[in-house]
């Protein structure tokens, strides 16, 4: 699938759920969604932890 059309699917389901579930529903579907694709490139191998860990605790830099 093109980045677009993926990114068109999650745009629709994040509008039905915040039709159907409100504000906090939609809040909570974007974190799961958020959790899952970084667990999806985790199991890729495109996201290394230990790396995410020590920019967030300032051990270094994210670039």
């Amino acid at each position: 699938m093109k980045p677009t059309v993926t990114g068109m699917a999650i745009g629709a389901v994040l509008a039905f759920t915040a039709l159907i579930f409100d504000f906090w529903g939609f809040l909570l579907m974007a974190l799961f969604i958020a959790a899952g694709a970084l667990c999806g490139r985790a199991a890729e191998g495109k996201v290394d932890f230990r790396t995410v860990r020590d920019a967030l605790t300032g051990r270094r830099s994210s670039s």
